[in-house]
């Protein structure tokens, strides 16, 4: 689906990630990680097109550089981090506006009844069909980070790509994105690549690991040839591994606590 050779990309003529290459086939997911401000944002948006780039980036085998913004925004799609909303549109309208590449408008300026299927049933899928009249500005997080998520899905995308979508949003709406994601890419010829700060998330969301660091890919593969002390401690500067088992320990003492405590009942 996807094949990146030697690319490197930046603003204002000065290159931010350097000699990237990858290759995602279709039903493939793809985490990105790195410290902050190492190019992983950068990366997503070259690989949609956003920016130029030297080298190569393959879409379905076809040049990037050479496929009109339309033909682009059909097979990608990209969900961002959740902003806020001042616009008083309801939950239908704005995930049917997110299917402007797609709409025809059918006579008297209806929309067509595919244009209606699929908002529909991405409505369905993301549990929204109860609020789609509710106008969005009055919308809790949760909702908000659903409606993006219909928005994107209503694109009919083969290729999700996510930049730090759950930043904003509390535990249970973090995993429920996760949940959907993951259906959503088990779907035949969809692939999902995400940039997310938080390791555990991230094994959530696949077992397909890119760490990045000072613009360049320090280690690609399986999450189990990846996550160890001394390639962490390398990318972060930091013990990660130490951290994530100290607090292991720590939820083990509160499972133990409480499990004695039920024991005293008892």
């Amino acid at each position: 689906m996807l094949k990146l050779s030697n690319v490197s990309a930046g603003y204002d003529g000065n290159h931010v990630i350097h000699d990237i290459s990858l290759y995602l086939p279709k039903g493939e997911s793809l985490c990105i990680l790195g410290p902050n401000s190492c190019g992983k944002t950068t990366l997503l948006r070259t690989i949609a097109g956003l920016i130029p780039s030297d080298g190569s980036i393959l879409l379905e085998g076809r040049e990037i550089g050479g496929m009109k913004r339309g033909e682009i925004a059909k097979k990608i799609a990209v969900m961002s981090q959740i902003s806020q909303v001042n616009f008083p549109f309801t939950v239908y309208e704005t995930v049917m506006m997110s299917r402007y590449q797609h709409r025809k408008k059918t006579l008297f300026g209806k929309n067509s009844s595919k244009d209606l299927e699929v908002v529909e049933n991405c409505l369905k899928r993301t549990d929204l069909l109860d609020i789609r009249n509710k106008e969005i500005d009055c919308l809790s997080g949760g909702q908000i980070q659903r409606v993006f998520l219909a928005q994107t899905l209503v694109q009919e995308p083969e290729l999700i790509l996510l930049d730090e979508p759950t930043n904003h949003l509390d535990i249970k709406h973090q995993l429920e994105l996760i949940s959907y994601l993951n259906e959503w890419s088990m779907e035949e010829g969809h692939a999902v690549i995400g940039v997310l700060h938080d390791i555990n998330l991230a094994m959530r969301l696949s077992e397909n690991m890119l760490f990045m660091k000072e613009g360049r890919i320090k280690g690609k593969g399986h999450v189990n040839e990846l996550i160890n002390t001394p390639f962490l401690e390398a990318i972060y500067d930091t013990d990660i591994v130490g951290f994530m088992v100290d607090s292991f320990r720590r939820w083990n003492t509160f499972d133990d606590i409480h499990f004695l405590s039920i024991k005293r009942k008892a």
